[in-house]
């Protein structure tokens, strides 16, 4: 496995990904040439569609420092450039987290973040909304020197202060090189930058891979958007062990607090033990060089707790230089072609398999409703068409009678309107009180109250109660909440029941929906604060200003996002609640009306009852055919899905 075929891997999902999309475009236009659309599937597929093309695959390299992450990085990605473009010398190393990622929109740049945004409030989320707080630097691709010379600048440090280095939450009094430093000249290295980011044209991250480059223990811990949001954010973390080093007490750290526990939300985790080339004794055998490289691997693995088949033993170094001079030995030598491998056997199918679960679950449901649509219809022709044939040879008096009788339908059917109409406003309330209760602006009063008393709170206590308390206030909105979703789904069970039985309108499943995963994620963001910092010897450590303004500030941040989502799903849940309702009775209405005119026309004489059946047996037909269409166009996208995306320019042309 080489990078070659690594970017051929995703071109490939990069295919399929496309396939998907053209066939799921396609199924938009025919609904909405053919008049089958409404308003909650042209969302719906609106927001699928978009999903596809914004697609990202989310890979974090995690270790602590001097593990050789950034060497890592150049040996897969960067060797084109027949040098190190990444900084990781000795001593000259990636000082902030780091992402890498492509967007067409911007030039290819390097931006960093002040350290001095920490005394700001915000998360690294809102402050990538703010152009103006990042400082920029173009990246000159037709020199490698001059890139190189650029990204150097993820290695600055400044020097400052106690005071201020406390005020940035990176003093720990208990370091000894923080105090030897403090007692030669008061100073103090920090990072100059918070975070990066590289904007880069190189093919993979074209495709929509983005790399996230965290450095070091001090790093993960004094961002806790890396542990609240980056990390469980990725699809991939491969976390970086030395050869050299073994599994150290910060290694165990970081893989224990940072990396294990995502073993639900992050789909693959390897483990790199780097390196190996410190083994190569040239006074050993192979045989006991190979053994020696195993038996590190199969230790590492057990103090991991992890099957010795998830630790791959790499020459990042070595695999470096044998891309740099084509040495094909020295670069299966360095065993990074299985790990390139593992990337994609590992992480490409996972994440194709999320994509296509997200989109077959939108197109099941649009398809579903409209096929319900089409079928009801049909009935309702088909019944019409039976009922003008049983006309044939009666008098004038059958045929009033029949007229008589459709119109007493009709006006049946506008009583239950008025029963539609008034549970409707109901719905309505009921709607309005579950906006209410987890609306933004219900929130952010919670987030300044929460902020408020922890800033005037003087003691650890305080502080602790007053985070204990947000997070207690947050988990009953969302419990209120989901009693007011279960009340909502009884009433429109009902209420689809009852037009079920009374006028004959199709059975539809009311979809389900729950806030649990909105709940289950404040459990785990509670989770965190009640591990990671709260702790009386953590606090004392860190300050209260430093925990008011990080941490809670990231909390704060995450909460909001996270009931951003719950109040985007929620909206599409009721509007996919009401909307099959709504079609199928305006369906229903207008085939009584077309029914009664039917019958009015023939007692009229204005019309043949032949002509008559002869249209709606036509209507029926482009019914049926409908139907046809939408099942192939269907099945092309659930083939498409499958993997099975030959004959894509067929489905453009569809």
């Amino acid at each position: 496995m080489t990078l070659t075929t690594l970017i051929d891997e995703f071109e490939q999902y990069s295919a399929w990904r496309e396939a998907v999309y053209v066939r799921v475009e396609s199924l938009r236009d025919w609904l909405t040439t053919q008049e089958l659309g409404d308003a909650e599937s042209d969302r719906r597929l609106e927001q699928a569609l978009a999903r596809l093309q914004d697609d990202t695959l989310n890979v974090a390299f995690v270790a602590e420092f001097s593990r050789g992450k950034s060497e890592l990085i150049n040996a897969i990605f960067f060797a084109d450039y027949r040098q190190r473009m990444l900084p990781s010398s000795a001593g000259r190393t990636t000082m902030c987290p780091t992402e890498l990622y492509f967007d067409p929109l911007r030039q290819p740049s390097l931006r960093l973040l002040p350290i001095a945004t920490r005394t700001r409030e915000g998360s690294i989320a809102d402050f990538k909304r703010d152009p103006d707080a990042w400082e920029e630097f173009p990246l000159n691709l037709d020199s490698a020197d001059a890139m190189s010379a650029t990204l150097m600048r993820l290695t600055e440090l400044i020097e400052v202060d106690a005071a201020t280095a406390d005020a940035y939450g990176l003093f720990d009094p208990e370091d000894a090189d923080t105090a030897r430093s403090l007692a030669r000249d008061g100073k103090i290295g920090i990072p100059r930058w918070r975070h990066a980011l590289i904007n880069f044209p190189h093919p993979l991250l074209k495709q929509g891979l983005v790399i996230l480059d965290t450095p070091g223990l001090n790093a993960i811990g004094t961002e806790p958007e890396l542990t609240l949001s980056m990390l469980p954010g990725a699809h991939a973390v491969l976390f970086l062990l030395g050869a050299d080093t073994g599994v150290t007490k910060s290694d165990i750290e970081i893989w224990r607090q940072h990396i294990a526990p995502l073993q639900g939300a992050s789909r693959g985790r390897l483990v790199v033990l780097n390196k190996i080339d410190g083994l190569w004794d040239e006074l050993k055998t192979a045989d006991a060089i190979e053994a020696e490289i195993t038996r590190q691997a199969a230790t590492s693995a057990a103090q991991l707790d992890l099957p010795p088949s998830q630790v791959y033993p790499v020459s990042a170094q070595k695999a470096l230089v044998a891309k740099v001079r084509g040495d094909a030995a020295l670069l299966a030598k360095s065993r990074l072609p299985e790990l390139e491998a593992a990337l994609s056997q590992e992480l490409i199918p996972h994440k194709q398999t999320l994509v296509a679960e997200s989109t077959l679950t939108v197109v099941e449901d649009v398809v579903l409703s409209t096929t319900e649509l089409l079928e009801t219809r049909l009935a309702t022709l088909l019944d019409q068409i039976d009922e003008l044939a049983g006309l044939r040879g009666k008098n004038r008096d059958v045929i009033q009678h029949m007229m008589i009788k459709a119109n007493e339908d009709k006006q049946q059917f506008n009583r239950g309107l008025e029963q539609f109409n008034a549970l409707r406003n109901v719905f309505a309330t009921q709607v309005e009180a579950l906006r209410q209760q987890i609306g933004m602006q219900r929130l952010r009063h919670e987030v300044r109250r929460t902020r408020l008393a922890m800033e005037k709170s003087h003691f650890t206590a305080g502080l602790r109660d007053s985070m204990s308390e947000f997070f207690r206030r947050v988990e009953g909105t969302l419990a209120a909440a989901s009693r007011t979703i279960d009340e909502i789904r009884a009433m429109m069970s009902a209420m689809y029941r009852k037009f079920s039985e009374e006028f004959g309108l199709a059975a539809v499943n009311i979809p389900d929906f729950s806030l649990g995963k909105y709940r289950r994620k404040m459990d785990q963001l509670q989770h965190g604060f009640d591990e990671r910092f709260n702790t009386l010897r953590r606090m004392l450590t860190l300050g209260q200003h430093q925990i008011t303004t990080r941490f809670f500030e990231t909390v704060a941040s995450e909460v909001v996002q996270v009931f951003e989502l719950a109040n985007s799903e929620t909206e599409a849940w009721l509007k996919a609640l009401i909307a099959p309702m709504e079609t199928q009775v305006r369906e229903h209405k207008a085939q009584l009306v077309r029914r009664l005119d039917s019958v009015s026309r023939i007692h009229a004489a204005t019309e043949t009852l032949d002509e008559r059946i002869a249209e709606l047996e036509a209507t029926s037909g482009t019914a049926s055919d409908q139907l046809d269409n939408l099942a192939r166009i269907n099945n092309r996208i659930v083939n498409a899905l499958s993997g099975d995306w030959t004959g894509l320019q067929l489905a453009k042309t569809a």
